[in-house]
């Protein structure tokens, strides 16, 4: 079954390759956040089959190239890998995005190829596309983007601020870690970078959530409400049977006896209940008075 990830993946490659500017953006965040970037490798490691399909396209728009390593037809579910070895390739790439092979192993952000906003949304897909993960919504918020390239990582966090995102940062072994772990900052981050409808099922999974815990709270207020009068019944019953058998039931006055006797006999019932059964009916401040002095009587044999 295809998990929440997986469908945002699936969304954001619904997105047309049109521009060529908008395409090497795209490209440029798949190579920053995909699993090996380096003078003489590029190695990109999927699970969307959606992502295996778009990533060919996607490279021959942005840099004139295909792939030495592509899976097989045949291949099923589980990694997918895509590979450029070829050095005329590499050297293409690297010109391209405006990098010397000696700055490979530090790489940090090209703006140059971010200065339209277009752009810089596309990059942002790339980079899901490529290092992003989402949890379900349903178990929790948080969406991440993973690179090994530590520099780069700080210059596209300074990148997604200017756009108004606000990510947290950390490092999980070698990579480092841009994330968000508010509902509301993945919805408008994935609105964002073409994945509305994902950020609709998170808006909806949310309402759901207060929905259902707002539908609990009351249930336990009530059961308490309702563990509160069993108990405070409990309490009434037993001094009204210390009452019964003590020569001070026969002087009570006839209402508190019918007071008495009514919770005798509905046990169960909440005082404003037990208010109605009177003949006639009282108030629920008579009742609570009435025993009251029943539990003041009880109190005093």
């Amino acid at each position: 079954m295809i998990s929440f990830a997986g469908k945002v993946k699936s969304e954001l490659c619904r997105m047309g390759i049109s521009r060529l500017c908008c395409a090497r953006a795209e490209g440029y965040g798949v190579l920053l956040y995909c699993n090996t970037f380096m003078p003489g490798e590029v190695r990109i490691i999927t699970e969307s089959g959606d992502f295996a399909a778009r990533l060919p396209k996607l490279f021959h728009k942005a840099f004139g190239v295909k792939f030495d390593r592509v899976p097989e037809e045949k291949a099923g579910k589980g990694k997918l890998i895509f590979g450029i070895t070829e050095p005329d390739k590499l050297e293409r790439i690297i010109n391209i995005l405006g990098y010397d092979v000696r700055q490979l192993t530090a790489l940090h952000v090209n703006f140059g190829l971010l200065e339209e906003d277009c752009c810089r949304t596309a990059f942002l897909r790339g980079a899901f596309l490529a290092g992003g993960s989402v949890t379900d919504p349903e178990k929790r918020y948080h969406l991440e983007l993973a690179t090994s390239h530590v520099p780069a990582s700080r210059e596209v966090q300074a990148l997604m601020e200017e756009m108004g995102f606000l990510p947290r940062t950390i490092r999980r072994g070698a990579d480092a870690l841009l994330y968000f772990k508010q509902s509301e900052h993945i919805e408008d981050f994935l609105t964002k970078i073409g994945a509305p409808a994902a950020a609709m099922d998170i808006m909806t999974a949310k309402v759901d959530k207060e929905i259902r815990n707002g539908a609990n709270r009351a249930m336990n207020c009530d059961m308490a409400n309702v563990n509160k009068t069993l108990d405070a019944a409990q309490e009434q019953m037993s001094a009204i049977e210390r009452l019964r058998g003590s020569a001070r039931w026969d002087r009570l006055p006839e209402k508190l006896r019918q007071t008495a006797e009514l919770r005798l006999e509905y046990p169960e019932l909440s005082l404003m209940q037990l208010a109605e059964k009177c003949d006639p009916p009282v108030t629920k401040s008579c009742m609570n008075h009435r025993m009251r002095k029943l539990m003041e009587e009880a109190k005093e044999l």
